[in-house]
């Protein structure tokens, strides 16, 4: 099958988340809040930012151990310096095959890179209309099981005190689906998940409007609403789903909040 792919430029951006009884529930915590700084700073990409400073359920933060972006085929020498700094060990790609084949990230020396089709099989149209791929971040037994790779990858960098970044295209919508989860399972806040999803939109100086470049809290919301309608709630589909255990999210928020 023919595939249209669109692919983002830096200038022209295009198709892009110890425990209580229930370790892996959504906090119901309100009050914690996005501060300034949260961009990393490089030259060649424009959505690159840290997760640290997050308040979990618990009243401890994310440190910054996690990163999220959009691709790496435009890394500069200066880039892959503050990367290696941040103590870089782990770069997860969420692309699909022809995605990786077009713009190859650059690679960090050090690294291990490790590949997550997400929407590997999804339907095609899901590279052009995105919000229609959302539910399906849910719903298709692939991209649950790359999801799960993304996750244990991250636990298993975490766990040695080493940096993991995580990325599509534009940092958008693949990757902030995987922001979603990871700090759902880490007890932050939905609202803090929002914004963070939503911050996208500013990095990227896009509209709402603007599914190509931009995201809308709606497309988020309805993969929420498939976690609730397959597995009846986010606890339900990190556990049945994607099949997290109890060590899994002791491991993760052990090595990721402070």
């Amino acid at each position: 099958m023919s595939v249209t792919v669109v692919v983002p430029t830096a200038s022209s951006p295009a198709l892009a988340a110890p425990a209580a009884a229930s370790p892996v529930a959504t906090a119901a915590v309100t009050n914690s809040a996005i501060t300034p700084g949260r961009e990393i700073g490089l030259e060649g990409t424009i959505n690159t930012r840290t997760l640290e400073g997050y308040r979990a359920a618990d009243g401890r933060h994310v440190n910054g151990l996690v990163l999220r972006s959009d691709n790496l085929s435009r890394l500069t020498a200066s880039d892959i310096s503050a990367l290696r700094a941040r103590g870089l060990a782990t770069v997860i790609d969420l692309r699909t095959g022809i995605e990786r084949a077009v713009q190859p990230d650059r690679r960090v020396p050090g690294t291990r890179q490790v590949s997550a089709d997400v929407l590997g099989q999804v339907s095609p149209l899901s590279l052009i209309d995105v919000a229609s791929a959302y539910p399906e971040f849910v719903t298709d037994a692939n991209a649950r099981a790359q999801l799960r790779t993304a996750v244990l990858e991250i636990a298993k960098t975490a766990k040695t005190g080493r940096t993991t970044l995580f990325h599509c295209s534009a940092g958008k919508d693949r990757t902030g689906w995987v922001a979603a989860v990871l700090l759902t399972v880490l007890g932050v806040d939905r609202a803090t998940i929002e914004a963070d999803y939503l911050a996208s939109n500013h990095y990227r100086r896009a509209s709402a409007t603007d599914p190509i470049n931009g995201v809308d809290i709606s497309m988020l919301n309805s993969a929420f609403a498939a976690a609730d309608r397959v597995y009846g709630s986010m606890d339900g589909y990190l556990r049945k789903g994607l099949r997290l255990t109890d060590e899994d999210v002791d491991s993760l928020r052990s090595s990721l909040l402070s």
